[in-house]
């Protein structure tokens, strides 16, 4: 199985689009096959601002390809999900019952100090 994923794996990249699939050249399946050794699918916010770079400049290199077998060697996922916008009128506020329940134990620390 390693030996078909240095020759012929492909690397998944989860888009907003649907998956997209990248076909690195040999050092980079060596380099890619080390960065996903412990985990199948990353996403990018563990990677270090070295590896952001590095990955879209092989993205942009190679660009996307269509698999070609239905189910290609995947050496791993990379989860390009954009980020969560939340509105601003739709933040929560604590429940009153619970600063209720809170102020007789901040009372109490007080007075022990």
């Amino acid at each position: 199985m390693w030996l078909e994923k240095l020759t012929q794996g492909m690397l998944r990249v989860l888009t907003p689009l649907g998956p997209r699939y990248v076909n690195p050249s040999l050092w980079q399946r060596v380099y890619l096959l080390w960065l996903f050794r412990n985990f199948h699918t990353l996403p990018v916010k563990v990677l270090s601002p070295w590896q952001q770079r590095w990955m879209e400049q092989m993205c942009a290199r190679h660009g996307f390809v269509a698999p070609a077998l239905l189910e290609p060697f995947i050496i791993g996922t990379l989860e390009q999900r954009p980020p969560i916008e939340f509105e601003s009128g739709s933040r929560r506020r604590p429940s009153q019952g619970v600063s209720d329940a809170v102020a007789p134990f901040a009372t109490d620390m007080q007075r022990r100090s």
